[in-house]
């Protein structure tokens, strides 16, 4: 912890907390101490309970993904307080663990936006590496309805989602395009130069052309 606060910057602490982030810590940094502690997860699980945003960004990085059971990730989303964390701990550790089929389909379902978040997440992986067995048209009809009014995090996922189906499947690619420009949800989302915009239309085209120039 001690090292942790060391490595605190209060300016990016100011920018962090403009997107919900409570920590000031650089990424970079905080990658160079994982890599330096490798996989301890004695001292993820202590990390983790202190409840401090970059001890739990560290945990994440330093923790097997294996070693947790279905009940403990749901009960560590849950606690999960800001954004950074809920991401790392979906994308580092319940992706690589045995459960995450069955907290997707759990977590989808979620009456709190943004567990259900998560499971949007979970199931775009889905989508882009094992989309067999998954309603394709199903998830589309969901996106349709619902993304226009659905709380920012989990609206952000359902447009991932929504792009994501475009972008891998060319027999529902028009479908996914017209929902987009229907919906226009993040069309005016504010995009740095050469970065791609999240609007789910020109996400889409632009994968799509650049597979076709690989």
């Amino acid at each position: 912890m001690a090292e942790l606060a060391g490595i605190e910057d209060s300016r990016t602490r100011a920018v962090n907390e403009r997107h919900g982030d409570d920590h000031g810590v650089n990424l970079g940094r905080l990658r160079a101490l994982a890599k330096r502690l490798k996989t301890r997860q004695d001292l993820a699980y202590g990390l983790w309970e202190t409840d401090d945003t970059a001890a739990r960004l560290l945990a994440l990085l330093i923790c097997r993904p294996k070693a947790y059971g279905r009940d403990e990730l749901d009960a560590m989303l849950r606690g999960a307080r800001t954004p950074k964390v809920h991401d790392w701990l979906v994308n580092y550790v319940v992706k690589k663990n045995p459960h995450a089929e069955e907290l997707r389909v759990a977590w989808s379902a979620d009456p709190d936006p943004v567990v259900a978040s998560a499971g949007w997440a979970l199931t775009t992986e889905r989508v882009a590496k094992k989309p067999e067995g998954l309603d394709l048209a199903g998830l589309l009809d969901v996106v349709e309805a619902e993304m226009k009014d659905a709380p920012d995090r989990l609206q952000w996922a359902m447009n991932h989602c929504l792009a994501r189906i475009g972008i891998e499947h060319a027999g529902l690619r028009a479908r996914a395009l017209d929902i987009g420009e229907r919906l226009e949800v993040l069309k005016d989302y504010p995009t740095s130069p050469g970065c791609t915009s999240p609007f789910a239309p020109v996400w889409i085209d632009e994968m799509v052309r650049r597979r076709a120039e690989a």
